[in-house]
């Protein structure tokens, strides 16, 4: 019998129990005739548009950089590497003539 893999770790060691299905691997229990509750995780700008990897975004405000003397200024360019679900920089990004750094996404505006 072929049970789906681990929706957290993606084990295929997966076995059951009852009405249940357990990884071996975490320790992760779920009902597998159950919808899952689990919502992908989203990111929007100042302006409230929907942010994804790749996309380039212009800085909405002049931000400082934290452990530094350099500001950012308004309308500086910068590519989203990767979205990271946090509590204060959300967006990985690849800044013009700052580097990479992270960035929260509600201080910038897709370009």
């Amino acid at each position: 019998m072929s049970f789906p893999p681990c929706p957290v770790c993606n084990s295929e060691f997966v076995y059951p129990d009852q009405n249940q299905l357990i990884c071996p691997e975490c320790a992760h229990e779920w009902n597998p005739s159950e919808p899952s509750g689990e919502e992908e995780f989203t990111v929007k700008d100042a302006n409230g548009t929907l942010l994804a990897e790749g996309d380039k975004i212009t800085l909405a405000k002049d931000l400082k950089v934290k452990g530094s003397s350099m500001v950012m200024k308004i309308g500086t360019k910068a590519v989203i590497r990767r979205i990271v679900e946090g509590k204060d920089h959300q967006l990985d990004c690849k800044v013009d003539g700052a580097g990479e750094m992270m960035v929260t996404a509600k201080f910038v505006k897709k370009a």
